[in-house]
């Protein structure tokens, strides 16, 4: 069984669909991580009441390196 690695996610791009929220969009740049749980959760609470979106803004780059990680290994 040969062993393939999905293409990485750009912390960049996740940061502009981050950027989709100021705007009442809240939660894309889950759904673009494939978050898709997450995603709904920001979607319905609109960041959870900012929070959450206060939060992503220091956190993305974290995030996305750990979904890299997770594709690298063909664990998403």
């Amino acid at each position: 069984m040969a062993a393939y690695s999905l293409p990485p996610k750009d912390s960049g791009l996740a940061y502009v669909f981050m950027l989709l929220t100021l705007v009442g969009v809240a939660g894309v740049q889950h759904f673009y991580l494939g978050r898709i749980f997450r995603g709904i959760v920001w979607l319905l609470t609109w960041g959870l009441f900012g929070i959450g979106t206060i939060y992503d803004i220091f956190t993305l780059k974290r995030q996305t390196r750990q979904v890299n990680q997770r594709r690298a290994m063909g664990w998403d």
